[in-house]
């Protein structure tokens, strides 16, 4: 496994394309209301990237044996676990919808984040799901410093996720990232604590637990290459941070002024 350590200048350039992507959440939240369309979603994420002077990550991209993306973002609705591809069915109240971003700077470096949205007034699973998700991806987050290994962080947020009496998705990971999309190491958001690789300073990942409502079997929806749904159509939730492994702990890159408040029990940066 070969993992890609960042330079003091590397991580500079990480910082900024993580903010970045983390402001274009920041420039649609305002616009995720019952009515709109994902489709409107994903050109607000173009407007709010033309502007910046990013560029989509998402579109167009083909790993091996994949289509192309069609959409500069994914908006994964409901039972959708991943990858859900912009259309024009209006979001309704009750609904929920992660929106996962990732830009490229003019410099080459990724910033890759998500949220979870609720329109209008949503059941009481729904929330819970949201909410724990959240907490979970914390959870996995505060496992990061030097000499920790991606098992305690995998172990954190299944522990938390199946205590609570939700289910981790197995099939998609975090992963590695910077002057590429994805890189090592892959990020499970399951294991045992004491294995897998030690975190050392300069590492920078993605934690990005997909957590369902029902049972973790998951299918492909259709034949579009890429809408990943939970087996038993039970409501799925995720949310992402890109993070840092710092001298003494980490940062969180994709921080900015609109994000989601933190939990009590965790900071930002840990030093």
């Amino acid at each position: 496994m070969s993992i890609t350590t960042k330079s003091a200048e590397d991580i500079e350039g990480m910082r900024e394309a993580c903010r970045l992507a983390s402001e274009v959440l920041d420039y649609i939240t305002p616009h995720i209301q019952p009515g709109i369309t994902t489709l409107e979603i994903d050109r607000l994420g173009a407007e709010c990237m033309a502007q910046q002077g990013t560029r989509s990550a998402t579109i167009g991209y083909q790993p091996p044996g994949y289509p192309p993306y069609p959409g500069h973002l994914c908006t994964s609705v409901n039972h959708v676990v991943c990858h859900g591809i912009p259309s024009d069915k209006p979001l309704k109240k009750g609904d929920i919808v992660n929106v996962d971003v990732t830009v490229i700077t003019e410099d080459g470096w990724y910033g890759d984040n998500s949220r979870m949205f609720l329109i209008g007034e949503c059941s009481i699973a729904a929330k819970r799901l949201s909410a724990l998700t959240f907490d979970a991806m914390w959870l996995g987050i505060q496992q990061v410093k030097p000499g920790a290994r991606l098992g305690d962080i995998g172990h954190a947020i299944q522990k938390y996720a199946e205590g609570n009496g939700l289910s981790v998705v197995r099939e998609f990971c975090g992963h590695g990232i910077g002057k590429k999309f994805h890189e090592e190491p892959q990020v499970l958001h399951y294991g045992r604590p004491g294995t897998g690789e030690v975190l050392v300073p300069g590492m920078t990942f993605t934690i990005e637990p997909m957590l369902n409502l029902g049972k973790r079997d998951i299918k492909e929806l259709g034949k579009d290459g890429w809408t990943i749904i939970t087996k038993d159509r039970s409501l799925s939730a995720q949310w992402e941070h890109t993070v840092l492994v710092t001298e003494t702990g980490y940062e969180v890159l994709t921080l900015s002024a609109g994000s989601p408040p933190l939990p009590p029990f965790v900071q930002a940066t840990r030093t």
